[in-house]
């Protein structure tokens, strides 16, 4: 398994507060902040990288860079901090994806709305990560709902097999335009995943 960022998972998370009053000799105490975390996957071009690009304020790149292993986000909210962990989505590193599952918070799910091909795929990898944790809360974002060719959301949600699920577990779909270029990070789709995400992890 390849080695886990360091930042993902409460490491690296520890910071240091002294008091003026303290006394010099005095060693500073250690605070540790509360930390939530969130695993985002999906197949390969799905805009799981924009997703993380765009929450964090920074711009969307241009053209598609695969994920080539891990890329991690930390964002700090009010209450506590919240740890974004994407792993490609290649055939290759799916196989890492069920070693995180049962250590996070919440699982989001990217899948592009209008690559058709693989939407079967996209369905197997999402219930296989399903049946390895029953109880835990999954935000499927259906991104490229711009796109002319993109699915609606009851094609989704029936193609996706959404509706056969136990209705005790917390699944939500949501439709996303994290375009690759442009200001995505207004985009409203995403400021709703962004407030469900802080529900579910309050």
């Amino acid at each position: 398994m390849p080695p886990r960022p360091a930042n993902f998972h409460g490491l690296g998370n520890l910071k240091f507060h002294l008091n003026p009053e303290d006394e010099e000799d005095e060693e500073p105490a250690l605070e540790e902040l509360e930390q939530r975390e969130v695993l985002v996957l999906g197949l390969d071009g799905a805009g799981k990288s924009t997703f993380l690009r765009v929450l964090s304020g920074k711009p969307p790149l241009e053209g598609h860079i695969p994920t080539w292993g891990f890329n991690s986000v930390r964002l700090p909210t009010k209450d506590f901090e919240v740890d974004l962990l994407e792993i490609g989505g290649s055939q290759n590193l799916r196989f890492y994806w069920k070693e995180f599952v049962n250590e996070v918070d919440v699982l989001v799910f990217v899948v592009d709305s209008a690559d058709r091909l693989r939407l079967p795929w996209a369905r197997q990898e999402l219930h296989k990560l399903l049946d390895k944790d029953p109880d835990l809360p999954v935000v499927v974002v259906a991104n490229k709902q711009d796109l002319s060719e993109a699915m609606s959301m009851v094609e989704l949600q029936r193609e996706l097999g959404l509706q056969a699920l136990d209705h005790q577990r917390e699944v939500f779909l949501l439709a996303a335009s994290i375009a690759p270029a442009g200001p995505s990070f207004e985009e409203p789709g995403t400021v709703h995943i962004w407030k469900l995400l802080l529900e579910l992890l309050s």
